[in-house]
Parts: C-alpha cells; sequence; structure tokens
C-alpha cells in the first residue's frame, strides 16, 4: 500500500483528503507539526507529499525546498493559492505538480496515481550535481555517459551523494563497507577510494571528490570545482 503524507493545516480539508485517498486504498500520514514539518516529512517516509501552500509558522514554499534538499519524493501542490507567480515558484523549488482548491476528487487521485507512476524508480537514484547513481545496480551516469562501478566504489559513491556535498566521515565509510569502525585498515580505504576517483575520471568527473584531511571525503559539483581551479 503506497503511503501519502498530507500537509494541512486546515482540519476539515484534510479530513477530506484523507477520506478520499483512504477510499482509493491509499495508507495515509497527516502532518500536523508545522515547526518541523520536513523532519516529520522524513520520519514518515512517505511514497508522496500532498502540500499545502499556507501554513503556520513556515511557508509551503520553503517546506518543499527544504524537502527537495533531503528527498526525491514526489511532492503534489494542493493550495488555494491560484496566481501563475505562486505556480511557477513552487515548480522552480522543486513540486511536482501543481493543483488549486477546490479540486475534483477524481482529478486529485489522477494526478496522484501518476506521479506515483513517473517517480517509480526514482527512489532508488541518488543525484548530486551532474551526478546520477542507481543504488541497485550501482550506475553511475553523468551527461548521458554510465558506468557500473564495483559494489565498494558504489557503496561509497552512494554515502557521498547522500551526503550532497556535506563530509562524509571515514566512520561511515568503515560502517558502510565492513559493517564496523573496529580494526579497520584505512589503507584498504584509501586504496578503494583512488579506484572509485580513477573511474569518476573516465566519466570526465575528476576532481569531484574532495579529501578532508583527517575526517573524510565530500563531493563537489562541477561549478564548485571551476571555481577553485580559476
Amino acid at each position: 500500500m503506497k503511503k501519502i503524507a498530507i500537509v494541512e493545516d486546515d482540519v476539515f480539508m484534510r479530513e477530506e483528503i484523507v477520506s478520499i485517498l483512504q477510499k482509493a486504498s491509499y495508507g495515509t500520514e497527516c502532518i500536523t507539526d508545522f515547526q518541523s514539518p520536513v523532519d516529520c516529512i522524513m520520519a514518515a517516509d512517505p511514497d508522496l507529499v500532498i502540500l499545502d501552500m499556507n501554513l503556520p509558522r513556515i511557508s509551503g514554499f520553503r517546506v518543499c525546498r527544504m524537502l527537495r534538499q533531503k528527498s526525491t519524493v514526489p511532492v503534489l501542490v494542493l493550495t488555494s493559492r491560484d496566481q501563475l507567480k505562486d505556480e511557477l515558484d513552487a515548480l522552480s523549488l522543486g513540486a511536482d505538480e501543481y493543483l488549486t482548491k477546490p479540486c475534483h476528487s477524481e482529478r486529485l487521485l489522477a494526478r496522484i496515481a501518476n506521479l506515483l507512476r513517473r517517480f517509480e524508480d526514482r527512489k532508488y537514484l541518488l543525484e548530486y550535481g551532474d551526478m546520477r547513481l542507481d543504488v541497485r545496480t550501482y550506475t553511475l551516469e553523468s551527461r548521458g555517459v554510465s558506468l557500473i562501478l564495483p559494489e565498494n566504489q558504489g557503496k561509497m559513491m552512494e554515502m557521498l551523494l547522500a551526503g550532497q556535498g556535506e563530509l562524509v566521515t571515514r566512520q561511515v565509510l568503515f560502517m558502510k563497507l565492513w559493517g564496523t569502525t573496529d580494526y579497520v585498515d584505512e589503507n584498504a580505504l584509501q586504496v578503494n577510494m583512488t579506484r572509485l576517483k580513477r573511474n569518476l575520471a573516465r566519466l570526465n568527473l575528476q576532481d569531484r571528490i574532495m579529501t578532508v584531511r583527517g575526517e573524510g571525503y565530500r563531493l563537489r559539483k562541477a561549478e564548485e570545482w571551476d571555481d577553485v581551479s580559476e
């Protein structure tokens, strides 16, 4: 059963959406904490999010932007804001659909079904800049060229992409590769990292992994590397 998170502060509207979804055999999770809604959404781990723009304490636009920084879950905006600018702003922040209230239940369900079909595989993809990894096969793709990474290299790339440019510590990589931080030869990590960098160079992605001395590694985008090189 697909689960849909509903971020809506109007009680009557929220209950109506829940009723529509449950009759269509969807599971529902209502997000009513509007101080940290993104954390609640991430904890719920839904297959799709229905998001109102007019929320207390936090703008729906901000929720959309923050959510997109952490997740690829499809976002359907359902709001009373019917201005073209609002729709364009929401879509530019990462929303996948934009519907205005009142919305016929059949139209809502059709858009939900369409989004779920479109993004069935997206939960297996990690993206950062021009790099994308399918974690099922560890296929790394950039600018139309792809390469299947060996398992250990794929696991390291998975953690780096999940970090979205933030530091990934050696301890995190140890756990991902070997399930422990005890008695691990750091040379083994360095050997695997060297091989990963070599494969990235084959996709013209050289110098994208930055070593943070004594701590770990992080990814950088092409434009970040260009700025450093100038």
